[in-house]
């Protein structure tokens, strides 16, 4: 998936087992959706937490946060409640959305399955911004936000 391109939808489990499908967290305005390699590393760790806290500046731009990854949906629940994470972390255990979105990695597939990056979805199912960094895990989250200041969504 590039930028301009319409977003698959697609439903999976969130960390709570219930289905969620992007089309429905469209309807409620633009979306953040970002992709991380594995849960509980370290590196997730980090950008989800700088995901969390800024969580109200996208709130207030009318926008809702969307983590993947290929985790459970048991060890996607520990992730968000070690880290207390009020957004959906969705369980791609089969990799099918992530191969969609074409983030799947190859090499070190077993280890780091995924790669890291977050789409900014506006309510049209336009990807309006893509951001791709395994090694600063603040631009996620920094990147997708002046994308939504600056672009009418």
């Amino acid at each position: 998936m590039r930028k301009g391109d319409l977003a698959e939808d697609f439903e999976l489990p969130d960390q709570n087992g219930k289905p969620l499908r992007l089309s429905a967290v469209l309807a409620e305005g633009p979306a953040v959706l970002f992709f991380y390699p594995l849960a509980m590393s370290g590196g997730c760790t980090l950008e989800l937490q700088h995901f969390r806290d800024r969580q109200h500046e996208f709130t207030e731009l009318g926008a809702r946060l969307v983590g993947v990854s290929r985790d459970s949906v048991e060890r996607q629940a520990k992730f968000a409640t070690e880290n207390q994470v009020s957004f959906p972390l969705l369980s791609d255990a089969e990799g099918l959305v992530v191969e969609a979105y074409g983030v799947k990695r190859r090499l070190l597939a077993k280890t780091l399955p995924v790669k890291r990056s977050t789409f900014v979805i506006n309510s049209e199912r336009r990807i309006v911004e893509v951001i791709s960094s395994e090694t600063d895990m603040k631009t996620h989250a920094d990147s997708a936000l002046a994308a939504l200041t600056t672009r009418q969504l």
